[in-house]
């Protein structure tokens, strides 16, 4: 997949420094040159030695280190490169190309690159969510730059909490994706929803669901790298939204409809892929309701269908649904895709080891008119999304050359 690839590698100061060493590894085995760039702290995690021989090029640290008279290094290197990966990003590496800073060979380096750049935060989780770092991450973005979402786990610190570095894997996952899809949806608008939508019973009660909004993220964070221009409109979410992209928040299922068809017509891809309630309380107390009686009956009626209010409305657009199944799966899919007007439903049983709420795989069958397009197997929700963009894609592709009917 990278054969003929060069790939800057900059690997900064922080624990997950050592994870590097994974990665490179990974990225040789893929067929990529790599050139590894660390800074003086990340040599103090990982030393220069072990990048040396797992990507068999010397190992830049030091601007000034000029080891061929011919050539400006961090220009040369910078002119070569297809793509920069800098694994781990601490928050001051963040900040420091955010605003521009030259002061060692990879941020000299990053100043002077023209291909695209991927990074993969590690940090505190409190310093992930410090409003400085979030508008970094957010101006690096608007800038062209590609993220790679921190996980959730055992960080360094003793926290388990976002900020831990992705897996070498889903690092070099979206490294193919990038090559493999690149720029396959630059131009198109992509509109995707994520969460859980909530329903008020009075001000402090609320009807949801297990919805943690991982899949939506995934896919919108998909879309992102493979060009697309993207809006989140998000429910309940239990995650934070990846970067580079625009998130609209809501909360009930009638604003999340209104916020959909706020921005329908100006879309080209559209991905349902949040879990909105199918009914809400027919009253909603405006004070907090006092407990009085033993039984509490709630009186429900149901909500409007946004998949079908966008079935019936589309001019053009690619509208995919979700299907979140117990039994049936494919009865089910194929008559939701049917009666609302999908191009594609992604249907998946909920009740499956490592599929549905709150996980970070999925197990999902996408159906199409015609029925099952692809069955894709037990993987991280990354990667799913991945797949299912891929799909999207050579669709959209076919049916703009003529070659899928409407």
């Amino acid at each position: 997949m990278l054969t003929g690839k060069t790939i800057i590698l900059g690997i900064t100061g922080g624990i997950a420094a050592y994870k590097g060493a994974a990665l490179c590894s990974k990225l040789v085995q893929a067929g990529a040159e790599v050139h590894v760039m660390m800074t003086e702290s990340a040599a103090k995690f990982i030393t220069p030695l072990t990048l040396q021989t797992l990507s068999r090029h010397p190992v830049h640290i030091d601007t000034f280190d000029e080891r061929n008279p011919s050539v400006v290094t961090h220009i040369h290197l910078a002119d070569k490169a297809d793509l920069i990966v800098v694994a781990p990003a601490t928050a001051n590496a963040i900040a420091k190309l955010a605003g521009g800073f030259g002061d060692d060979m990879l941020t000299t380096t990053l100043l002077a690159v023209t291909s695209p750049i991927l990074i993969a935060p590690a940090m505190n989780v409190h310093m992930y969510e410090h409003p400085a770092v979030v508008r970094n991450m957010e101006l690096l973005a608007e800038r062209g730059a590609m993220f790679v979402e921190p996980g959730t786990g055992q960080l360094a610190c003793g926290y388990v909490a976002k900020g831990r570095l992705a897996e070498p894997e889903e690092i070099v996952l979206a490294v193919e994706a990038f090559f493999r899809q690149e720029q396959k949806l630059a131009g198109k608008k992509v509109l995707v929803t994520a969460g859980g939508t909530m329903e008020r019973i009075d001000p402090v009660r609320y009807i949801t669901n297990d919805s943690s909004g991982k899949m939506g993220f995934a896919i919108a964070e998909a879309a992102r790298l493979m060009g697309a221009d993207v809006t989140i409109v998000a429910g309940r979410t239990s995650v934070q939204p990846p970067g580079g992209v625009k998130v609209v928040r809501v909360e009930s299922a009638q604003q999340m409809l209104e916020a959909v068809q706020a921005r329908y017509g100006d879309s080209d891809i559209v991905i349902k892929a949040a879990a909105v309630a199918d009914y809400r309380p027919v009253h909603v107390h405006s004070r907090k309701m006092k407990k009085s009686d033993d039984k509490l009956v709630l009186e429900l009626e149901k909500t409007a269908d946004i998949l079908a209010t966008l079935g019936a409305a589309k001019q053009g657009q690619f509208l995919v649904g979700f299907a979140a199944e117990t039994d049936q799966v494919e009865q089910y899919a194929m008559d939701k895709l049917n009666r609302k007007h999908c191009d594609l439903i992604v249907a998946n049983d909920v009740s499956a080891d490592g599929a549905g709420f709150n996980v970070d795989t999925n197990v999902v069958q996408v159906y199409g008119p015609e029925g099952l397009v692809e069955a894709l197997p037990l993987m991280s929700k990354r990667e799913t999304a991945v797949r299912l963009l891929a799909i999207i894609a050579a669709r959209m592709e076919r049916r703009h050359s003529g070659g899928e009917a409407e």
